[in-house]
């Protein structure tokens, strides 16, 4: 996406999100942003009843926050978050629009910090958009329960990428806290691999080289995981590219898994050793 005037067919939105000891998202959009943009609050913008983190949100929620955001079914959205890495949660807010049948979102190349490196405006002054009206329908093909990635397993319906980096994949290194390991037929490709050095992504060969190189087939169906439906978004967005649009997520990810599934059901390289 290019640098350009925010009109009222176009929404900025950023929606950073950091662990709040690291940095406060809200409080960087305050200081600095995309004149225009409004912040998309990631942690208000989910189901706050499900004890996983950052799961989807009812259609009726979603259609409110959004609305609010002066984001209707017409509107152009797109989302950029400040991370380091270039794009971490954008992805996730990205993906989260397209559940919810809006077509038209695009996703800032390269993030805020590369938009703040080449010099474009950056302000802080808060834009009050006007309210509009969102109908959100939740597109199911786009994201996967529990049940449905139990039922994979044995079925091997879809394939399955793991967005997690390595050592959280095999199980050698705790995840937040958890203990790490994956889902049975997983494949593991961690999110940065996506992205080149500045926090672009990388171009559509090299994009459609890393899948080819790991055995995943754009051709056939494809659910993508992580540790909590975020980074897995990345992978959605890598395919994307790549002119494959129904890339699913699971949306309770490692997090729901772990605490669900049968011990039999978690591959972990630290248990074998044990």
């Amino acid at each position: 996406v290019r640098a350009g005037r925010v009109g009222a067919g176009l929404r900025v939105l950023d929606a950073s999100w950091y662990p709040l000891k690291e940095r406060n998202a809200r409080q960087e959009f305050k200081e600095r942003h995309i004149p225009g943009a409004s912040f998309f609050d990631i942690e208000e913008c989910r189901d706050k009843s499900s004890p996983y983190d950052f799961m989807l949100p009812s259609e009726s929620h979603f259609a409110d926050y959004v609305g609010g955001l002066g984001v209707s079914n017409d509107t152009h959205v797109v989302v950029y978050d400040g991370d380091e890495v270039g794009t971490f949660y954008a992805p996730r807010a990205w993906w989260m629009f397209r559940a919810f049948g809006h077509k038209e979102v695009s996703v800032l190349n390269g993030g805020f910090k590369n938009w703040v490196k080449e010099g474009h405006p950056v302000t802080a002054e808060v834009t009050q958009p006007t309210p509009a009206v969102f109908k959100a329908r939740l597109n199911r093909a786009l994201v996967k329960s529990f049940e449905e990635m139990v039922q994979n397993v044995s079925s091997l319906n879809f394939q399955v990428v793991d967005s997690r980096p390595e050592g959280r994949f095999r199980g050698t290194e705790l995840d937040q806290g958890l203990e790490s390991g994956h889902i049975p037929g997983a494949v593991n490709i961690p999110f940065h691999s996506f992205l080149s050095e500045t926090g672009h992504e990388k171009s559509i060969e090299e994009i459609q080289e890393i899948f080819r190189e790991k055995k995943v087939d754009l051709s056939k169906p494809l659910t993508a995981t992580c540790r909590k439906g975020v980074t897995a978004c990345q992978i959605a967005l890598a395919a994307f590219l790549c002119g494959k649009r129904d890339v699913a997520v699971y949306d309770g990810s490692w997090s729901e898994w772990f605490h669900r599934a049968p011990p039999h059901y978690k591959v972990s390289e630290a248990k074998r050793g044990k």
